[in-house]
């Protein structure tokens, strides 16, 4: 039973982390959890279907299959985080301002939501699809029924329960804080998707390595680790990365960021129809 839960917490920590933070970037938004929970149903239906098909999905494009779908559906993470980052630059001030209203203000910007949301959804497919396999393959093993499920249920207790302590403490970052805080930890989580992508596509020959491997700081925080688990996803460590997974770790966020940057400026409020205007031969109220 430990094994199972020891590796069923590392996948469900993975995408628990995910999760905070879109919920956490989403606070206060009208039926959030309700997108929420659908992007987990997805996400979970999806894990079986590729479960139940990894046999052929690994023999797609001549055996690297997996590796491509993994790295499809982390690229098209990476695309929606992205668009809700700038999207955020843009009208963050007025959601701080107005956060009795964040539902409505958030009206206008609903295909960013949903395409945000979506990201929970494609978090729980791909780290759904490994636990679906790893259980299968338990079960097949002649593990017992119990040991089975008390293993996984300790390791998805374990694994939300440290997605819900972040989800927590980012609440308690100031409200003329939390939007730019957030949008960080989103472009360094954009960042770290991208780069582990470039990790699939190189182990799929579809793309160079540029230097098999940089460093290696395995002695002193493995990828297998926990800590190494949780800032792979918070910010995307790998502790011996290739030259190509830097390439595309840096152009994310750079991109990412200056795109925060030119739309962050919002635009004066302009001043409501009909507004009286001040002129030179008005009196002015004395102080």
């Amino acid at each position: 039973m430990p094994g199972v839960a020891l590796l069923v917490f590392r996948e469900v920590m993975e995408a628990a982390l995910i999760v905070s933070i879109v919920c956490a970037a989403t606070r206060g938004v009208d039926r959030r959890g309700l997108y929420v929970a659908g992007g987990i149903g997805l996400g979970l239906l999806g894990a079986v279907l590729v479960a139940l098909g990894a046999g052929a999905i690994a023999q797609l494009a001549r055996g690297v299959g997996q590796e491509l779908m993994n790295a499809v559906v982390l690229l098209a993470a990476v695309v929606m985080i992205g668009w809700h980052v700038v999207w955020m630059a843009r009208h963050s001030r007025e959601l701080a301002q107005h956060m009795g209203a964040v539902g409505q203000a958030v009206k206008a910007g609903s295909s960013s939501l949903t395409l945000l949301l979506a990201v929970v959804g494609l978090a729980v497919l791909r780290e759904g699809s490994e636990v679906v396999l790893f259980v299968y393959s338990m079960a097949m093993g002649g593990i017992g029924v119990a040991g089975l499920a008390g293993g996984i249920a300790l390791g998805v207790a374990s694994g939300v329960l440290l997605g819900y302590g972040l989800y927590v403490g980012l609440l308690r970052i100031p409200m003329k804080h939390f939007f730019r805080a957030t949008n960080v930890m989103l472009v360094l989580l954009a960042a770290g998707l991208a780069s582990t992508a470039a990790r699939f596509l190189v182990q799929a020959n579809w793309l160079p390595a540029w230097g098999e491997q940089l460093w290696d700081t395995s002695a002193l925080i493995s990828n297998g680790s926990l800590a190494g688990k949780t800032l792979g996803v918070l910010v995307g460590y790998d502790a011996s990365p290739a030259g190509i997974q830097l390439v595309f770790y840096a152009v994310t966020a750079i991109a990412l960021f200056a795109g925060m940057r030119w739309l962050g400026a919002a635009p004066a409020p302009a001043k409501p129809r009909g507004a009286p205007v001040a002129s030179a031969g008005t009196p002015q109220p004395q102080h």
